[in-house]
């Protein structure tokens, strides 16, 4: 059985949460992971009001027993405490239903108007619950679970930020542990102190005009075995995963790994990474422009990947829209939202490398238990030897 999961909720409804299947028996989890994720997620300067409101924490509902899971599918729930102020907007009774509760003008950029005419609503609402970024809490639950399989085989995922707004943050050739230990005092999560101050600037400027932010991370998967993933199908090809799963985070518009596009300007001779052998190591590489994948298949390096994340559509002074109900021109529905959400898009980032790399990990190894696939993984890589 493969690893997969599905996430469900609105962004104002009683709860949001996600369903895991495919988790082996016996990998240990609390509730304190979850919320140490779910923390992270929430933080980062430049998130608003509804941050002051809500305080994630995760329920453990079904598949885990005695702080181990049990091998049936696993069932979380982050409870939305901004339920309580829109209990009448969100009611499954049909008897709530009210005119004057519809949201009638699309925001430039989201889903708003593109869900509206695809499922026929006449209510923006029906769209902007389900699309809204507050579907990322359950993903980043997910991520907890995964990145505990994950650790089985030694691989650990890191983010950071590299850009917001513009500025541009000079990242030191370090390790990515050390990388991502020096951005984690940054109140935008970058490990450059000078760079952070201006981001922090530029949102402040944002706030100020009524404006929103973009900005560019970066996740690394260190640890990663050879021989994940597959060139024989394209379906296979674990960079075409890993960008579709990324690609699939709110508001991400673009999607490198390694040297990414840079690459295209250089000649062979400056991309590649070329080849050493000894008999203390095996094989090495003094660089990785392939950021860890050649062929779709992982080669030992470390994964590097870098995302571009759109400005949030949802700005304190709107756009031109059109009001449906009417289609005259007006003003976009002003909608409370952050100035800037690249760190925590960050760590939803390494929430869905880390789901990539476990259905990997997982189709490989398998193992229906976390002792089966121990077992697994060190008779392989014992066969290496």
């Amino acid at each position: 059985m493969t690893i997969d999961f599905a996430t469900f909720g609105e962004s104002h409804g009683k709860v949001v949460g996600v369903i895991i299947e495919g988790l082996p028996a016996g990998l240990e989890i609390s509730t304190e992971d979850l919320d140490a994720e779910l923390s992270r997620r929430q933080s980062g300067y430049g998130r608003g009001a509804r941050m002051t409101v809500e305080k994630d924490t995760a329920e453990i509902v079904s598949g885990v027993r005695w702080g181990k899971t049990i091998g049936s599918p696993v069932c979380v729930l982050v409870k939305n405490r901004d339920w309580e102020n829109n209990r009448r907007l969100l009611s499954v009774d049909k008897k709530s239903a009210d005119a004057a509760l519809k949201i009638l003008r699309p925001r430039p950029g989201h889903a708003d108007l593109a869900g509206l005419l695809k499922y026929r609503f006449d209510d923006i609402t029906d769209v902007l619950e389900r699309s809204s970024a507050r579907e990322t809490a359950s993903r980043v639950v997910a991520g907890a679970f995964f990145k505990k399989y994950l650790a089985l085989a030694g691989i650990a995922i890191y983010s950071w930020v590299e850009e917001i707004g513009g500025v541009k943050a000079d990242i030191p050739p370090l390790a990515a542990a050390k990388v991502f230990a020096a951005a984690k005092s940054s109140p935008v999560s970058s490990p450059d102190v000078a760079a952070s101050a201006k981001m922090a600037a530029a949102i402040d400027v944002a706030r100020k005009t009524g404006d929103t932010l973009g900005g560019v991370f970066a996740v690394a998967a260190v640890g990663s075995p050879v021989g994940l993933g597959s060139y024989v199908s394209w379906k296979e090809r674990l960079d075409a995963r890993l960008a579709a799963a990324l690609m699939s985070v709110q508001a991400i518009k673009g999607v490198e790994i390694g040297a990414g596009f840079q690459a295209a300007s250089l000649p062979g001779s400056k991309v590649h990474d070329e080849i050493f052998y000894s008999k203390s190591v095996g094989y090495t590489r003094k660089t990785n422009n392939a950021g860890g994948l050649e062929g779709g298949t992982t080669n030992g390096q470390d994964i590097k990947i870098r995302c571009a994340m759109k400005p949030i559509p949802s700005l304190a002074k709107p756009l031109a829209s059109v009001d449906i109900s009417t289609k005259k021109p007006s003003s976009a529905a002003p909608v409370r939202s952050d100035v800037c959400a690249v760190p925590a898009a960050a760590v939803v980032g390494e929430a869905m490398t880390a789901y990539v790399l476990a259905v990997a990990v997982r189709d490989k190894f398998g193992g229906d238990s976390v002792a089966e696939f121990t077992e697994n993984f060190k008779a392989s890589a014992d066969k290496k030897k």
